[in-house]
């Protein structure tokens, strides 16, 4: 599968993502949106998140900081989103620790229309009920048995599933990618995970091709996590990789990504 096009479909159009998000990286995922080229609102009240998603190409829905309110106002926009069809990321943080979050997940993957399921490898596991290795919202799996477990989930919840770790995998039916680029130092900040979700959600608001934007979204945070690697000076400039994420992202080309095609292939 090719991603010429996408980067260029996705500035063009200026997605508007909308983002029920933890509290811990929300300036992280509006910033990277923005340098993107997509456009981040971070609604959650509940009396406005139905009428604000109307407005919306994408939903992004984040359960890291989940608070009452918050719990009603994702059930409210997921509702929406799925009556609009405007595609949904849901992002499972904690599932692999929390009982309470594993059923809210399971329970919002069979009531709506989700377009991507994004979690960690343990994350994953978990929502297929499989055991897992976590602490707290981290996982410390390294992706054994993983790509026959997204493929499960994505058959049996109809969406796109991205299993994100030392090498990602994404599935949608009987088609699986393995994605193997990125930076360990993307494992080493708060909010990595968090931003690779709502960029799936700008690539999904304007790609009409779920599975391409969902790959699109994971290879680029990784050649964006690789080019602000060799950017600092050192491993322990972990500040530095930050800013860098979102200087690369802003600079990022459509040439630079298609060069990409070498770190991802078909299962």
């Amino acid at each position: 599968m090719h991603l010429k096009g996408c980067l260029t479909k996705l500035r063009e159009a200026r997605p508007l993502v909308h983002a029920i998000t933890n509290y811990v990286t929300v300036n992280d995922c509006a910033n990277i949106t923005i340098a993107l080229g997509g456009s981040p609102a971070m609604i959650d009240s509940k009396e406005e998140v139905t009428e604000f998603v109307r407005l919306a190409n994408a939903l992004y829905v984040n359960i890291g900081t989940l608070r009452e309110e918050q719990k009603e106002s994702i059930y409210l926009a997921m509702d929406k989103a799925s009556e609009l069809e405007i595609p949904i990321v849901l992002d499972p943080v904690g599932a692999a620790a929390l009982k309470s979050r594993l059923m809210m997940v399971k329970d919002l993957l069979s009531r709506f229309k989700v377009a991507c399921l994004k979690g960690n490898i343990a994350e994953i596991k978990c929502i297929a009920e499989r055991d897992a290795k976590a602490s707290g919202v981290d996982s410390l799996e390294r992706g054994e048995g993983v790509e026959l477990v997204t493929a499960e989930l994505s058959n049996y919840y109809k969406t796109v599933v991205v299993a994100t770790g030392p090498k990602d995998y994404l599935s949608k039916g009987e088609k699986t990618y393995l994605v193997n680029n990125g930076s360990p130092l993307l494992g080493r900040i708060t909010g990595s995970g968090c931003m690779l979700g709502i960029i799936t959600g700008a690539f999904l608001g304007s790609v009409d091709n779920d599975l391409k934007a969902c790959l699109a979204a994971t290879v680029t945070y990784g050649v964006v996590g690789e080019l602000a690697e060799k950017s600092v000076r050192q491993s322990s400039d972990l500040g530095s990789f930050r800013m860098k994420i979102f200087d690369h992202t802003a600079s990022l080309t459509e040439e630079i990504l298609c060069d990409a095609e070498d770190y991802y292939e078909y299962k």
